[in-house]
């Protein structure tokens, strides 16, 4: 693992209804560096899904992993969050963000 490798991403994705969201997190879980992915339903309409996707592992490569989603018909937002490095470090709640 190389010491400035992304360890997690967090995306705001819109997705169609198919592939289903079980569907998704298999493809994108069994991708070379990867280690898990949770993906949480945000909203639904009549066409579309707008999920947010959390995918760890100790080295993924960000744009196999939109080049990925993209395949399956979704679209990246946003991305929410990225942690890199040789550790995790989490989210610290600080005076003006409570």
């Amino acid at each position: 693992m190389n010491k400035n490798s992304i360890r997690r991403l967090v995306l705001d994705v819109l997705k169609p209804h198919n592939p289903p969201t079980p569907v998704l997190a298999k493809i994108l879980a069994s991708m070379d560096g990867v280690d898990g992915v949770n993906i949480s339903l945000i909203e639904v309409d009549a066409e579309t899904e707008t999920v947010k996707i959390t995918i760890e592992g100790p080295d993924l490569d960000f744009d196999s992993i939109k080049k990925k989603i993209e395949e399956c018909g979704a679209k990246i937002h946003s991305i929410d969050q990225v942690v890199a490095g040789r550790i995790m470090v989490e989210e610290v709640d600080t005076e003006h963000t409570r």
